[in-house]
């Protein structure tokens, strides 16, 4: 079953040109219940402050980035949190979550059979893991910077990529339990310079992909009490109205809970861990 998701607009400024890029993944989304937050968003609302709220969407609209109004969070998102009555008006939808509440992004690499047959390299035995700081995280329909080092030579890339963020502590997980410790799931674009990540990286990919706000994901958080299978949605990428990546996280090599588990194997993985499963 193709499950729809949301639609993340991302415009990079680069001189003298500009890629305007769409990501999809697709989420069905259910009923608003007063108790679980179903579609978790961080926005600018239209009396000038910044709320964390559950997206209230209109019949027939699933996709999240079209939410107009959204019931105001109070509390901890990973703690003691309560949605209130409260109803504000979304001016601008933000980074679903708020730096302060981020702990890692950690992505991986190589992590879809067909990319790996178009790069014509062996599928990897084990996840390829790597970091980017904090400052990387972006919001959805942020502008993303390209800073004079990428300007240097071509290689500006685009990877939609599902991200899963971890909601409670997790520790030596079995595969069989690690979707559990999920808080719910976005999309992300884990944008890549090939030139520094290949080649003038000394052989460490973050170099290339770690750059301020290159790594934009959003518009929501949607609940892995909806998501049931994270291994069942359509992805993929248009630029500039053309559909440039399209696929299906089945291809994934290492999927969301065998992804975790592994990487939870003497790791401790915290509330506020954010997971780009890659492309």
């Amino acid at each position: 079953m193709t499950k729809a998701l949301s639609l993340l607009n991302l415009r990079v400024r680069a001189p003298p040109t500009f890629l305007y890029d769409e990501c999809h993944s697709l989420l069905c989304l259910a009923a608003l219940t007063d108790i679980v937050v179903q579609r978790l968003v961080r926005f600018l609302a239209k009396d000038g402050r910044i709320y964390y709220g559950d997206a209230i969407l209109a019949s027939g609209i699933t996709d999240v980035a079209k939410a107009t109004q959204a019931r105001v969070i109070e509390g901890n998102i990973f703690g003691k949190h309560d949605v209130t009555h409260q109803v504000a008006e979304v001016r601008l939808l933000l980074a679903p979550l708020a730096r302060e509440d981020i702990k890692t992004i950690r992505c991986l690499g190589l992590n879809y059979a067909q990319h790996a047959e178009e790069s014509q390299m062996p599928l990897p035995k084990y996840p390829i893991l790597f970091y980017k700081p904090v400052t990387a995280l972006t919001g959805p329909l942020d502008i993303i910077p390209v800073p004079a080092p990428a300007q240097q030579v071509k290689g500006l890339d685009y990877e939609c990529e599902l991200v899963a963020i971890i909601g409670k502590e997790a520790r030596d997980v079995p595969e069989s339990k690690a979707l559990d410790y999920v808080l719910g799931y976005g999309v992300g674009n884990d944008v890549s310079h090939r030139e520094w990540q290949l080649r003038r990286g000394g052989g460490q990919w973050a170099l290339g992909k770690s750059f301020d706000g290159w790594a934009p994901f959003g518009p929501g958080i949607v609940s892995s009490t909806i998501i049931k299978d994270p291994q069942a949605l359509r992805i993929g990428t248009k630029l500039n109205g053309k559909t440039v990546q399209d696929s299906s996280t089945r291809d994934m090599i290492f999927g969301v809970a065998k992804t975790i588990s592994f990487l939870s194997q003497g790791t401790t993985l915290l509330p506020g861990d954010i997971l780009f499963t890659g492309t």
